[in-house]
């Protein structure tokens, strides 16, 4: 028992949650006495939020872009959240979401759920949030609190510039 206290009063360890901002004293490793303390840099994941918001700015490839159809025949063009997913975890490692509320329309017909997307920069920190809605009659693929979390999510995301050549690319 003396041994394992001894060990562990000699161990220190550091951890971060998933969503937390990267700080200077976060080394996310096991340290012993007898090592010498070094400065791990931290800041190699994140960018300036400059460069993240530029690169999810970009266009997305076609072959990641999905189509639907609505009940008045019309065709759109949308990302799934499965794809957003990983072009933020790809351009904005550091994001975080969270959803906010979710609300049953007073008739019980519809559902609408806030979700909040983070994005950690290394010179600041950006949110952004939006709104999904989906029917509770739908008789697609998934609940309605998941479907309209999803539309919520990418609607965010759009939010930060990720996708939003979608919504104007037939105007011109």
């Amino acid at each position: 028992m003396a041994l394992r206290s001894s060990v562990l009063s000699r161990v220190r360890l550091c951890q971060r949650s998933f969503s937390a901002k990267a700080s200077s004293s976060d080394t996310g490793r096991v340290m012993f006495d007898s090592e010498p303390e070094e400065d791990v840099p931290t800041s190699g994941i994140s960018r300036p939020l400059s460069e993240i918001l530029k690169e999810l700015n970009k266009k997305v490839p076609d072959s990641l872009i999905k189509f639907r159809h609505d009940p008045n025949g019309f065709s759109i063009k949308y990302i799934p959240w499965h794809i957003v997913n990983r072009i933020m975890n790809l351009h904005a490692p550091e994001w975080s979401g969270e959803v906010r509320s979710i609300t049953y329309s007073s008739d019980g017909k519809s559902v609408s759920v806030v979700y909040r997307v983070t994005i950690y920069g290394t010179d600041a920190e950006i949110y952004r949030e939006s709104i999904g809605t989906a029917s509770v009659d739908d008789p697609g693929y998934g609940d309605p609190v998941q479907k309209a979390e999803g539309m919520a999510f990418r609607r965010a995301c759009a939010r930060f510039g990720l996708g939003l050549h979608l919504y104007h690319e037939d105007v011109s």
